[in-house]
């Protein structure tokens, strides 16, 4: 298996993981902070998929990012910066966050996806050894950042799945 399709593969598995952990939740249970100062699952999903487009298209490519070029700051009603993905956010700010209904997150998911997937089955895998330069990783191989992204997915499905059980236990 080359990295490209390790790549792919690992992307699949979270998707799997993450709509089992989704499905059927409530928009209350969606939004419900698992104890005060916590993250709720619409946030960390959100800002889940605004890394992976933030990576796969300013960090990668220096394309507009999806949020961007399909206006979903618009369709969600979320801040147009494209700077923004949640990194850093405050409690306040994850307890202010929009009621954005879980079909609407899924959709700009499944965009971002597409977008990640067409990338990875069409790029020379000569590329992931390319230096890119962000503020928050500094210069860094692409290849070590797709690592540290799908490190990063993983973690924040099992945080979804996590939280699910703590707010479905909660509605009993």
């Amino acid at each position: 298996m080359d990295v490209k399709d390790f790549a792919l593969q690992s992307l699949d598995e979270s998707q799997t993981a993450l709509m089992q952990a989704v499905d059927g939740l409530s928009q209350e249970e969606l939004m419900r902070l698992p104890q005060p100062g916590a993250n709720h699952i619409a946030f960390i999903l959100w800002h889940m998929v605004r890394a992976e487009d933030w990576f796969f298209h300013y960090l990668f490519q220096r394309v507009p990012q999806v949020w961007e070029s399909e206006r979903w700051h618009e369709k969600l009603n979320l801040p147009d910066d494209p700077r923004v993905t949640g990194f850093g956010y405050t409690a306040e700010q994850v307890a202010s966050f929009p009621s954005v209904p879980l079909r609407d997150l899924i959709a700009y998911g499944e965009a971002v996806r597409a977008s990640t997937v067409d990338y990875l089955r069409s790029v020379d895998p000569a590329r992931f050894d390319e230096i890119v330069k962000s503020r928050l990783f500094g210069e860094v191989s692409i290849g070590n950042l797709i690592g540290h992204l799908l490190l990063e997915i993983a973690q924040h499905v099992g945080q979804i799945a996590y939280i699910r059980g703590l707010v479905t236990e909660q509605s009993r």
